[in-house]
């Protein structure tokens, strides 16, 4: 069973009223931020064109923006501790706004590099951090649910975005379409604007009316200075490292990220190589994207429930072998019925996985380490994720055939899922051991203290007896002398 938050708060969350606004906030920010990269690959063929680049030059606008979007995880999370998250959920919609329509003036892939890539994915990485940490301080009970839902604006806004590029790159272009996204990403403001800082209940005689907590940045407070400082000193928290959950999660999450975007890029291209039409090859990943829309908030309320919410751990486990295990069987099917029942499939797994990925991170770490836990984990995470996709296309170049695509996702997400099965049993195990051992030397040294206490008592019982002994003589002799005359 999972175990007690490393951190509790010091207060007791609403779980509801304004938080629930935080998690609409949370769900388009995060919403623009996973679904950014992946629809802009409608433009790439424009872009192609237009700037005389190759397929290989192209694609590194998405790698790059991934990239940094998971690289500025760390960067992200200090300035969340030091202003909150409404101003850096509104600096990240302006950055990622302004990349756009700054990109769309290019004439180069340099250019294109820069502003979308680099600029516009440390945007989507200010978003990402700080909606994940808001919904922190918002919920405790219902905190799988909210993540849930907050989670789902990926799939939603991957099924809204990718026909309204389409529509706009046929009627205005590539740069007029990055035009109109960059004011469209402007949103992301709005969504800040509604991330309120946290408002414990407190009692008059114990703390200031109105006093923020954790989100209020106070700035006639000297103290914001010393906050910012301790901050950028763990700016990479390494000491997370001694901490066995962190290292088991984080482990198997970079397993199931080298695997889980090369199905995605490449599914299309498999399907038309099985014989299906490319717009119906192109609607499995539509199919995919309306599947996990409904899955991550169910699985959120599924989680939240009594029975699962104390074995998430082991849930996240199932849905990452449930995963990959569809990646394998993939191979296997041929007709579009039965790649549209993978679609399908594959929709719930990727669903289950996401809505659980920082749900899992939040219930081993606590509210108050997992900011750092959090930009650590996405730092790493960039690593697999740049290596992933490229790994799985070589595959392809080298065997001619998709399959072995497939099977080399399928089996790196099942052993990630199998890895953090086994070691979360372990774990949990060593936690009760190490609690037991504690407790019985806290009860060891309360006998030791108490031993100690009786025989200081005991001493000084003797000694009190001894003394009377001495000074009864002494009283008598005295006495007697005074009696003699």
């Amino acid at each position: 069973m999972s175990p007690a938050p490393a951190d509790e708060l010091s207060y007791k969350p609403l779980d509801g009223g304004w938080g629930w606004m935080v998690v609409f906030g949370a769900h388009i920010s995060i919403g623009f931020a996973y679904s950014t990269p992946k629809v802009l690959s409608i433009f790439f063929k424009s872009i192609q064109d237009h700037l005389g680049a190759s397929y290989s030059d192209i694609a590194w606008i998405s790698s790059i923006m991934l990239a940094a979007m998971y690289a500025g995880g760390p960067v992200s999370s200090v300035l969340v501790n030091c202003f909150g998250s409404r101003p850096i959920v509104i600096l990240g919609g302006l950055m990622c706004g302004v990349s756009m329509v700054t990109a769309s003036f290019g004439n180069s892939i340099i250019y294109i590099y820069f502003f979308i890539g680099v600029i516009g994915g440390c945007g989507l990485s200010l978003n990402l951090n700080a909606s994940l940490t808001i919904i922190s301080k918002y919920f405790l009970s219902k905190r799988p649910l909210a993540n849930g839902l907050a989670m789902a604006g990926s799939p939603v806004f991957l099924c809204f975005l990718a026909p309204l590029n389409q529509y706009l790159l046929d009627k205005f272009g590539w740069r007029g379409s990055l035009l109109i996204l960059g004011g469209l990403m402007l949103n992301c403001c709005v969504a800040g604007a509604l991330m309120r800082p946290v408002t414990p209940p407190c009692k008059q005689s114990s703390c200031v009316p109105q006093k923020m907590v954790e989100e209020q940045p106070n700035k006639r407070d000297t103290k914001l200075q010393g906050s910012c400082m301790t901050n950028a000193k763990k700016f990479l928290d390494l000491s997370l490292f001694k901490d066995r959950g962190f290292v088991i999660y984080l482990i198997g999450n970079m397993m199931f990220i080298f695997g889980a975007y090369a199905p995605i890029m490449f599914l299309p291209a498999y399907a038309i190589t099985q014989g299906v039409d490319e717009y119906s090859a192109a609607y499995l990943l539509s199919i995919m994207g309306f599947v996990d829309m409904f899955v991550r908030p169910g699985t959120g309320l599924v989680v939240s429930s009594k029975w699962i919410r104390p074995r998430i751990q082991y849930f996240f486990s199932f849905a990452m072998v449930f995963n990959g295990t569809c990646h394998l069987l993939c191979p296997l099917l041929k007709s579009h019925v039965l790649l549209v029942a993978y679609a399908v499939f594959f929709g719930i797994g990727f669903g289950m996985v996401f809505a659980l990925i920082f749900e899992c991170l939040m219930d081993l770490m606590g509210n108050q380490r997992f900011p750092s836990a959090v930009g650590l984990v996405t730092i790493i995470e960039c690593f697999p994720m740049l290596l992933g996709p490229p790994t799985a296309g070589l595959l392809v170049d080298i065997f001619g055939d998709y399959k072995y695509l497939f099977f080399l996702c399928g089996s790196v997400i099942v052993a990630g899922g199998l890895f953090l099965f086994v070691m979360n049993i372990y774990n949990y195990h060593m936690l009760e051991k190490e609690k037991t051992a504690k407790d019985r030397q806290h009860n060891q040294k309360t006998i030791e203290n108490q031993n100690q206490v009786n025989i200081s008592d005991a001493e000084m019982k003797d000694t009190a007896e001894a003394a009377m002994e001495i000074s009864e003589p002494e009283f008598k002799v005295k006495n007697g002398a005074q009696q003699d005359p």
